[in-house]
């Protein structure tokens, strides 16, 4: 008695801390773990050093500069005469230049690169949402997997309780040989869809293990409440997934930036108006310090033609982000209409496969009562548990299939 009381304990405790793996469990560690993720965290970093370099230029330019000669040639001019001497020169100067105005050259680039940094945001963003997405069909894929493995463990069991039925039946002689072959081959394909389901069960839990950076037991407990996922399928939710959409906000913002650095390619044509000063001390035969403050025109004449292909260059860069855009909003009204005639579909799926997987059950009670006194073949009896098996998978299935296009639909949203 003491020996069953401490092995229900054990069972107890062992139930009690089981390991319990949420969907929303897996997808944080996911994105804590997933390279991806330092991908674009990275170039969220690197979009911000870009903006520091570009407003760079907004700030004084200083450089300093050091010439040493141990020989250098001066011409003297000595009665009337230029006499050459040899003599060591040095100089040293700090140099000054600050921008005054550039026709908003410059200040159209830094603007540029602050819509680059909120472009590697959204960025960001949008490969979390894609990740939570793939990590969830996986999730999914693993519930409906552990789901299938005790359909299949079930039906095994059905099969094996036909196949003990028949032998016992033939030793009574109230069946034949057929019969038991039969139900025996029944047992064997049930084994082997019961393998199959096992196998892809395992190929999910550990490609989800690999997403998360972390082993997943073989005994964990899943959430097998998560296909029952409702949306309210209107304008207003196509509205919503067209106005969060995380592709169509960075390609808004990429038009926007090109138009930007178009602009500054424009303004390049102008030049610059720059405050210029320096200071130089010098020994050249004679020691002295040399002075200038000043302002500068820098006009651009004559570069070859790169000044114009670079504003071209930009402006077409502009059109590109604008087609794309509008190209992607397409796609996205047409995806959206698909999953939203998909979801009906299966929402009147669902209906019919309870419906019809409540009418094969009474159907198969009715067959089984009736083989048992002879009143039907095991071919109908095997037929009436394959309908069972086949709504009990089909109802499966309907509601992975919907609950995936929902999850489709969340990533869309731009949604984790």
């Amino acid at each position: 008695m003491t020996k069953k009381l401490l092995l229900l304990a054990l069972v107890s405790l062992n139930v009690l801390y089981a390991h319990t793996l949420t969907i929303e469990e897996s997808v944080q560690k996911t994105l804590a773990y997933h390279p991806d993720i330092k991908i674009f965290i990275s170039k969220v970093q690197q979009a911000e050093k870009g903006y520091h370099a570009a407003y760079a230029d907004f700030l004084p330019q200083v450089n300093l500069q050091a010439n040493y000669a141990p020989t250098q040639t001066f011409a003297l001019p000595v009665n009337g005469t230029f006499h050459t001497v040899d003599e060591k020169s040095w100089n040293v100067g700090v140099t000054l230049k600050q921008k005054l105005w550039d026709f908003s050259k410059t200040a159209s680039k830094v603007d540029a690169s602050l819509l680059d940094q909120d472009i590697a945001a959204l960025s960001l963003a949008e490969a979390k949402a894609l990740l939570a997405y793939k990590v969830k069909s996986l999730y999914k894929l693993m519930v409906v997997q552990k789901e299938l493995i005790i359909v299949r463990q079930k039906d095994l069991e059905v099969k094996q309780a036909y196949y003990a039925q028949a032998k016992a039946l033939l030793k009574q002689g109230l069946k034949t040989k057929a019969d038991t072959s039969r139900f025996l081959s029944e047992v064997y394909v049930a084994k082997d869809a019961l393998a199959k389901a096992q196998t892809a069960y395992e190929k999910a839990r550990q490609s989800l293990s690999f997403y998360m950076g972390e082993p997943i037991p073989k005994d964990v407990t899943l959430q097998s409440a998560i296909f029952k996922e409702e949306l309210p399928l209107d304008a207003s939710l196509s509205k919503e997934v067209l106005e969060e959409n995380l592709q169509l906000k960075i390609d808004a913002l990429t038009i926007d930036k090109n138009a930007l650095l178009h602009k500054a390619s424009k303004a390049a044509h102008f030049g610059s108006i720059d405050l210029l000063a320096s200071y130089n001390a010098l020994e050249t035969l004679n020691r002295y310090d040399s002075k200038y403050l000043g302002v500068g025109v820098n006009v651009p004449l004559y570069s070859g033609g790169r000044v114009r292909a670079q504003e071209q260059q930009a402006k077409i860069a502009t059109q590109i982000a604008k087609a794309k855009k509008i190209s992607q909003t397409l796609s996205l009204k047409e995806e959206l209409s698909s999953l939203f005639l998909d979801i009906k579909q299966y929402h009147d799926t669902i209906k019919a496969k309870k419906a019809q997987l409540q009418a094969v059950k009474e159907a198969r009670a009715v067959l089984e009562g009736r083989y048992k006194v002879g009143l039907t073949t095991y071919i109908e009896l095997l037929d009436a548990s394959s309908k069972v098996l086949a709504s009990k998978l089909g109802l499966l299935e309907a509601y992975y299939a919907q609950s995936l296009l929902v999850s489709r639909i969340t990533y869309l949203k731009g949604k984790i």
